[in-house]
């Protein structure tokens, strides 16, 4: 229970673990800062990738979230935790989260680089008036950096570099010393990774560039410190020279030792080891993509975590934008797969009128809809590599999609349920089925089965079949089907009856198809039992089942 309606948002960097608990003003649709912790944890390490998660910063990890736990359950906060660059390399990530998942009761999203820096963007924009702006953002991590360019909340471009302060020093100082061969090295390095980024930055342009998260505002309380230019209480939506910028950089990397660097004023002590790293890495943004000033951003991923659950969780208190955000980012990812958009989305309405009709045996709500819906419109488009094992195809084209909006957890539930349209049933031998957590999976078995049925009544691919109603009569469950006019629906009923044996086993109950009788008289016709099926109107169906009924 969550009787206050409070947000706890827990972001799991690889350097360190924010938690922000919020209390949510719809009046005005802000919110309330409750509490603010934030620890250094040191989740991920390595040069290049960071593909194991060693045992002490697991234990590191599960101490510090045990303790955000408790801090949340104080506030009656419901918990949203978001994993990135660490987690998202990391081979063992499972057995993390699962471990996460039993010994606290948090559920872990591992989201990517692209999603990780639409939520920064969403938490900066919030906090700084760049709304109307094409604004760049840059968010250095500890294991990657996010470059987002956004306007009016319309992501025009982002990506994410494996460019971190722990991986660069790791790499380039991992023994405290700040040779200058080392720093050259790093340098040509970090311009060399940067290339893909400046060649789009170039091409869109930006009107004010946003630095966000701990290197930058670092770096900019020690400009701050060394300028005295400013006697602010925080950092929010300051500006920031270049020159100053790159004056404070050259003193940090003057130093030549890490234990020296305490006598830079402003440097935060649990820094002091990576903080070299990330000033080159600023360094190399500023120059290479000819940055002239940076504004600080206080906000970052963690607001944009409980930004985003806010727009889930009450889509009508705000200029709600996220599900058309999702829903387009699907219908692009369709289209670049050259997806049979008639077929497409009338297996969605299908599958759609199936999960309504069936809510008691299911026992899901819009959240599972909406995966659904989703899945249904990409469950084809693995035929873009080839007809063959297309249902595999599928879930590697969506597991390997960017796909804004979304969390991987949820890319995987996707994957998952497109995957078994056809074909075997869902087993643990299948690795993509065996990554996921046991609710998970029977979400998925849900899913995926309501799914199958949608798409054998449309084997004709005629969208023949224009509604259906469900019925609960003990042991069976009574679909009944309503042609299209002039429509013979037998090779669909031959197509549901083929793919309902997932239906049967998950949930227990044998699922029969009727046909209802179209009777012609002349140019007039009716529909035998027509008012027995409890048809929804046209105002209630969603813009996308309202397109479907074109056809």
């Amino acid at each position: 229970m969550n009787p206050k309606g409070n947000i706890a948002a827990i972001d799991l960097g690889t350097n360190s673990f924010h938690l922000l608990v919020v209390r949510p003003q719809l009046s005005n649709y802000k919110f309330r800062v409750l509490d603010h912790v934030k620890e250094t944890v040191r989740l991920g390490s390595g040069s290049t990738d960071m593909k194991h998660l060693s045992e002490p910063a697991i234990n590191r990890a599960m101490d510090t979230l045990l303790r955000f736990k408790k801090i949340a359950d104080a506030h009656h906060a419901t918990i949203r935790a978001v994993g990135t660059s660490a987690l998202r390399e990391a081979l063992n990530r499972q057995d993390f989260i699962t471990r996460v998942k039993g010994e606290t009761g948090i559920s872990v999203e591992v989201v990517s680089g692209f999603e990780e820096a639409r939520l920064i963007y969403l938490g900066v924009v919030q906090a700084l008036p760049v709304y109307d702006r094409k604004a760049l953002i840059i968010d250095i991590g500890g294991g990657s950096t996010e470059f987002l360019i956004g306007q009016k909340r319309k992501v025009l471009f982002g990506n994410s570099l494996k460019l971190g302060a722990i991986r660069i020093t790791e790499r380039f100082f991992p023994n405290g010393k700040i040779k200058s061969s080392a720093v050259e090295e790093c340098r040509d390095y970090v311009s060399g990774m940067l290339s893909p980024v400046v060649r789009e930055v170039k091409k869109l342009g930006f009107e004010i560039a946003v630095g966000s998260s701990g290197t930058i505002l670092n770096i900019g309380s020690a400009v701050m410190k060394k300028t005295n230019s400013s006697s602010a209480p925080g950092l929010n939506n300051l500006t920031l020279k270049k020159q100053n910028i790159l004056g404070t950089i050259s003193d940090i990397l003057s130093a030549q030792e890490v234990r020296k660097l305490s006598a830079i004023p402003g440097i935060d002590p649990g820094r002091l080891d990576i903080i070299s790293a990330g000033a080159i890495i600023l360094e190399q943004i500023l120059l290479c993509l000819q940055i002239p000033e940076i504004t600080l951003s206080e906000a970052s991923l963690q607001e944009g975590i409980v930004w985003d659950t806010m727009e889930k969780k009450y889509p009508t208190a705000s200029h709600h934008f996220l599900s058309d955000l999702r829903r387009n980012t699907i219908l692009h990812c369709a289209e670049n797969f050259s997806f049979e958009k008639r077929h497409s989305l009338h297996v969605m309405f299908l599958a759609l009128r199936l999960f309504d009709a069936t809510k008691k045996l299911h026992g899901l709500g819009p959240s599972e809809r909406e995966l659904l819906e989703y899945a249904s419109i990409l469950h084809d488009v693995g035929l873009f590599i080839s007809h063959s094992q297309h249902h595999r195809h599928a879930y590697y084209c969506i597991r390997n999609a960017e796909l804004l909006g979304f969390t991987e957890n949820e890319k995987a539930i996707i994957a998952n349920i497109a995957r078994y349209h056809r074909k075997s049933h869902p087993k643990l031998k299948h690795v993509g089925y065996a990554e996921v957590s046991p609710e998970e999976r029977t979400l998925i078995c849900k899913l995926a089965s309501l799914l199958r049925i949608a798409d054998g009544l449309d084997r004709s691919h005629s969208s023949a079949i224009k509604d259906l109603s469900c019925s609960l009569r003990g042991s069976k469950v009574i679909c009944r089907l309503i042609p299209r006019l002039k429509a013979d629906i037998d090779l669909e009923i031959w197509g549901g009856e083929r793919k309902k044996q997932l239906f049967d086993e998950t949930f227990g109950k044998e699922i029969e198809f009727v046909a209802d009788v179209v009777i012609m008289k002349g140019e007039s016709f009716r529909i035998k039992n027509r008012s027995k099926l409890g048809l929804i109107p046209l105002s209630m169906l969603s813009s996308s089942e309202k397109e479907n009924q074109k056809y």
